[in-house]
């Protein structure tokens, strides 16, 4: 008997051995996986652990015979040549081999664009960013989106990159008009806050109105809040603040040309005040980013209009 028919026939035995009535009342047997499994009790009958697939050819083929996702990123080549002098096994490489790396280097960099080589560069710091400042997926998105603009614009050319990656994050925390400030995209992306500025502004004028982006300014209102729960403060203080500044700029409180974290952090200050949650004129203007001048002379124009 040949090598094949036993191996046959040992398959027909071991099938024939299974004990398939012995999981439930009424079995229904599939193969799941590499699994034999029962459907009704979920009992694995037996394994099957050799693969012997059939090469992929069409996109359709590759797509259903896919187990794991792919890893690489969205851009670049997936495979760097270093410049090294020995092989992924250590042994050293002899001239003829070095030859032919450097070589393949040389033609592999030459395929690859300035603009990936940017793109390199750029996306581990955003992704960096975001996870400092704990930004949501979707404005990491079009932060990411703003700046693939700013890249083909070529608007990097001779600037820092680190001042448009952080000037693109803020640039889409305003559109989205979620509660972070300018300077703490500064801190922690550790750029001058005069780079970052220059960069929004280049963003603002040339690459938002190509996306149908409109940056919307942050308002005092969406500040109380941040800096309410920065301190500690329950919501009835915060509520009491936004309705003193509401006060205010219906009795003629001039907010132009008014820094909104100023207007924030006087009604924060003076609400905490007026209650049981008392909040010292440091630790308001330390969370708010304001000194303490400011603090007090917004909260002197803001009580005069509550009268």
């Amino acid at each position: 008997m040949s090598y094949r028919n036993r191996l046959r026939s040992a398959k027909d035995d071991s099938n024939e051995e299974s004990p398939v009535g012995e999981c439930c009342e009424d079995p229904s047997i599939e193969s799941k996986d590499g699994d034999v499994v029962c459907l009704n009790c979920g009992m694995i009958q037996s394994r099957n652990m050799v693969g012997n697939e059939r090469r992929a050819y069409t996109v359709e083929e590759v797509n259903k015979r896919r187990r794991t996702e792919p890893r690489w990123r969205e851009f670049g080549p997936r495979t760097m040549l270093p410049n090294s002098k020995i092989d992924s096994k250590g042994r050293l490489i002899n001239a003829k081999g070095k030859t032919l790396f450097s070589r393949l280097s040389k033609i592999q960099n030459s395929l690859i664009s300035s603009i990936e080589r940017n793109f390199w560069e750029a996306k581990p710091k955003l992704k960096m960013l975001t996870s400092k400042l704990n930004i949501p997926e979707y404005i990491k998105e079009t932060a990411w989106k703003i700046y693939s603009v700013v890249a083909r614009k070529k608007l990097t050319m001779g600037r820092s990159i680190d001042g448009f990656i952080a000037a693109s994050l803020y640039a889409a925390i305003r559109v989205h008009e979620f509660p972070r400030l300018l300077e703490e995209v500064c801190d922690a992306s550790m750029t001058p806050r005069r780079t970052v500025h220059r960069s929004l502004g280049m963003i603002v004028k040339e690459v938002l109105p190509e996306l149908n982006l409109r940056y919307k300014p942050i308002t005092a209102e969406q500040l109380v809040f941040r800096f309410g729960n920065d301190l500690g403060l329950p919501m009835e203080v915060q509520k009491k603040a936004i309705d003193m500044l509401s006060v205010a700029s219906k009795n003629g409180l001039l907010r132009t040309g008014k820094d909104p974290k100023g207007l924030a952090a006087s009604v924060i200050y003076m609400a905490a005040k007026s209650s049981n949650c008392r909040k010292t004129q440091a630790e308001v203007s330390s969370v708010a980013k304001v000194t303490e001048v400011t603090l007090r002379s917004r909260s002197k124009q803001i009580r005069l209009k509550l009268v």
